[in-house]
């Protein structure tokens, strides 16, 4: 049987990870615990719960920017009323993020860290220029989102490090986002393909700025600012939509899998940006 510590402070989880070799933290559970029960993952000698750290559990203001603790969860964040007012590009992917149950147990921490392609936070934390704050024996260090993963699975993590938190500078003059994720079925599905976006869009339907993230069409999300750049400057409508959609087969290389196959994600990865035309969701 594996012991289950629970730390209250971060002083208490370093202690238990240099006299606990091999043990593996985790907050909700969701992936990991799911993952052992099924034998995909090794069971540890010693699992961490940090849930109990005050500090990974908090949504906080710090000037221009926003901080999430890591073990904030999905429900959490969706009715923090400074994630409402400042992210709602977030917000509106996490409140498709599986079922209630699973936002009540999922932590924006364990989706990062999970690093999969078809994680519902990563395209928004991508678009939001997200930092991560990691905790380790020697001290804290903040890399970019877009720096800390490296593949399927594969992050910068340390040896005894943790993730403490996201750091977002808060966003200003986009006044349109939108997330949109396509799968298997409309509800409860792991996304073949996904769109986040953020557009400042004048009065004269010009866009001033854009910010484009794809989940599920390569081994990380892709941002590509070729396709903003092709944007910016233009009108939005369908017509220059599709000629931007065009050009996203060039820059993703989703792959063949029992959700989609390749061609219908580099398909679906353009069309996604013709929603973007109708100017139906708002940040304002």
């Amino acid at each position: 049987m594996t012991n289950v510590l629970i730390p209250e402070s971060m002083e208490e989880l370093r202690r238990i990870l240099d006299t606990h070799p091999g043990a593996r933290v985790y907050a909700g559970g969701t992936d990991l615990l799911v993952k052992m029960r099924s034998g995909l993952e090794a069971v540890p000698p010693c699992l961490v719960c940090l849930e109990r750290i005050a500090e990974l559990g908090a949504v906080s203001e710090h000037g221009e920017v926003v901080r999430i603790g890591a073990c904030v969860t999905h429900s959490r964040l969706l009715a923090d009323p400074v994630a409402t007012e400042h992210l709602p590009v977030l917000v509106r992917a996490v409140g498709v993020l599986g079922s209630q149950l699973i936002r009540n147990m999922g932590t924006i921490g364990g989706n990062v860290c999970t690093a999969s392609p078809a994680g519902d936070t990563l395209p928004p934390l991508y678009v939001l220029d997200a930092e991560l704050e990691l905790c380790g024996r020697t001290g804290s260090r903040n890399v970019a989102l877009r720096d800390f993963i490296r593949g399927p699975g594969q992050t910068v993590l340390g040896e005894n490090e943790i993730l403490a938190a996201v750091r977002i500078k808060k966003p200003r003059m986009f006044n349109l986002c939108h997330y949109e994720k396509v799968g298997q079925r409309k509800g409860l599905c792991c996304s073949a393909v996904s769109l986040a976006a953020m557009l400042r869009v004048s009065s004269g339907g010009v866009v001033e700025d854009a910010a484009l993230a794809w989940g599920s069409v390569g081994p990380t999300v892709v941002r590509s600012r070729e396709i903003e750049r092709i944007l910016i400057g233009e009108e939005l409508s369908v017509e220059r939509m599709r000629e931007a959609a065009a050009e996203v087969g060039k820059i993703v290389s989703p792959i063949n899998d029992v959700r989609a196959d390749a061609a219908y994600r580099r398909a679906v990865a353009g069309n996604l940006l013709l929603r973007l035309a109708a100017r139906d969701e708002s940040c304002l």
